[in-house]
């Protein structure tokens, strides 16, 4: 069976009345976890993991919803940006930059319609994308013994401090954190306890929904109990709504351009939508030598970060499906999602388990045009929304992740865990430790570790398999270079200051 008949069979899945209901909640759920200021797509995705659980949602129909989810998510992180000047989640920021000028410039209907059109626009290349390179991919994969998926796995965290920025020692540090409370419990092959410090509750090892939540949801919580204010009155959108055949015109070229910028880094492990945004706003910018407007209100400038993110999140999907390594913070999420149904995601998911994989990859199609149609419309409602006040927010927050955790075990262990690892992660965002780095390797702990017992079982104990074969070698260069890659940006910065010191 070829590629499209695949496809035509995972539009079966998704257009299927259940799951286009699922969808559209999915979707319209997104958009206003995503407007909110200060939460975003992994607490959108991460309250609605033990909710579809307990449900008793089919697979395919719970990853149906997370993906929509999460591109909603995607969506209304930018409703915030331009009326208010406040990002929704850190890809957003970028979006902030031409977005809320324009805003005050009288355009935020336009603002709001074309970063709309932007996000559709990257959603459905990257889709696209999706359908083309993720068969080839998972048939490439399934040459992928043990010690390739083992390597493979270093490189995903390795690329974590590499892209970044400015603070790759943090990431690192944080991607050990995760490794490290991967480890926790009994292990499975000589049933020793691992640092459960004599508890029974930890025997089991941390569930994924209790870290997610606590994580994300409760330390949330708690920077939010720390704004005082309620809330800043957003820019009214007034005047035109939709912007004309001449606006969209002048983005075509940066729509097309940025859509496989994001495309391209969502595939990389770890890469993640917040550093796509910020190089398709960049090289936007320097291509873009005559009527230079960045930064006060370029239609450019908004259209760039938001073709970006979406098309970063659908191609996120790629290495999660195909390789069972996630692409981002929120593909993670959805990783430990599919563990909870006792799905291995990797290139035999495409063999074994079409319905799910195709279903899902049919639903992104139908998601964003959901979303494309949903968001134009319904602008000012979801404004409406922006007003809502923390002291209403916080306490429906705190309730839903209490409820999801209780869900799943039904005990108060996990309760109290969940707070543990809110506070303690509440103090690592005030140190500016990144908390998807830590999720990152939770998630692939478990399975770094399973890995390389099953390669060094075939090789007697002896760690030459690990650069046995072509791949393992293709990986361990990459591995290296992206070692390099933080060296190389701090002594371009160095070589830099010191010939602006020369030359003044």
């Amino acid at each position: 069976m070829d590629t499209f008949s695949y496809l035509g069979q995972g539009f079966g899945v998704a257009l299927s009345p259940y799951n286009l209901f699922t969808a559209l909640c999915g979707t319209l759920i997104g958009t206003i976890v995503g407007l909110l200021p200060g939460l975003g797509p992994i607490n959108g995705v991460a309250l609605l993991i033990p909710i579809a659980f307990a449900l008793g949602l089919p697979p395919e129909t719970a990853l149906i919803l997370l993906a929509a989810v999460y591109l909603g998510c995607e969506y209304g992180g930018r409703i915030s940006s331009i009326l208010l000047n406040i990002p929704g989640e850190a890809s957003a920021v970028m979006t902030t930059l031409d977005g809320y000028p324009l805003a005050r410039q009288g355009k935020a209907g336009v603002a709001l319609s074309i970063s709309a059109w932007s996000s559709f626009v990257g959603g459905l290349m990257a889709t696209c994308g999706v359908v083309i390179f993720a068969p080839l991919l998972a048939s490439w994969a399934v040459a992928f013994g043990p010690a390739e998926y083992f390597v493979l796995m270093v490189f995903a965290i390795v690329c974590l401090a590499g892209m970044a920025g400015n603070k790759p020692m943090k990431t690192a540090i944080a991607a050990c954190i995760g490794l490290f409370l991967s480890c926790v419990g009994i292990d499975s092959n000589s049933g020793v306890y691992r640092f459960t410090f004599g508890s029974l509750g930890l025997a089991d090892g941390i569930q994924f929904v209790v870290l997610v939540l606590g994580l994300f949801s409760v330390s949330e919580i708690l920077v939010l109990l720390e704004r005082t204010h309620h809330g800043q009155k957003a820019i009214e959108a007034k005047g035109r709504m939709l912007f004309n055949l001449k606006e969209g015109l002048s983005v075509l070229a940066t729509n097309l351009r940025s859509g496989a910028v994001g495309f391209g880094l969502g595939i990389l492990p770890g890469a993640g939508a917040t550093l796509a945004s910020a190089v398709a706003y960049m090289s936007e910018k320097r291509l873009a030598t005559k009527d230079n407007k960045f930064g006060e209100g370029d239609l450019r400038g908004l259209a760039a970060p938001e073709t970006a993110n979406s098309a970063s999140a659908c191609g996120s999907m790629v290495p999660m499906l195909t390789l069972g390594v996630p692409g981002s913070g929120t593909t993670a999420v959805m990783l430990g999602a599919l563990t909870l149904y006792n799905i291995t995601p990797g290139p035999l998911l495409f063999q074994n388990q079409p319905d799910i994989v195709w279903g899902l990859i049919a639903s992104l199609f139908v998601a964003n045009i959901m979303l494309i149609v949903m968001n134009v419309p319904m602008i000012k409602i979801f404004t409406k929304i922006l007003a809502v006040p923390y002291w209403a927010l916080v306490p429906a927050i705190a309730i839903i992740t209490s409820i999801g955790v209780y869900a799943v075990h039904a005990t108060a262990f996990d309760l109290y865990l969940m707070i543990g690892i809110g506070v303690a992660g509440y103090i690592l965002r005030k140190m500016d430790f990144p908390l998807s780095a830590i999720l990152l390797g939770f998630i692939l702990g478990g399975l770094m570790e399973q890995n390389l017992r099953r390669a060094l079982s075939i090789s007697n104990g002896e760690l030459g398999i690990l650069f046995a074969s072509p791949i393992t070698w293709g990986v361990w260069t990459l591995i290296v270079a992206m070692i390099a890659l933080p060296f190389y940006r701090t002594w371009r910065k160095r070589s830099q200051r010191r010939a602006e010191a020369a030359n003044a």
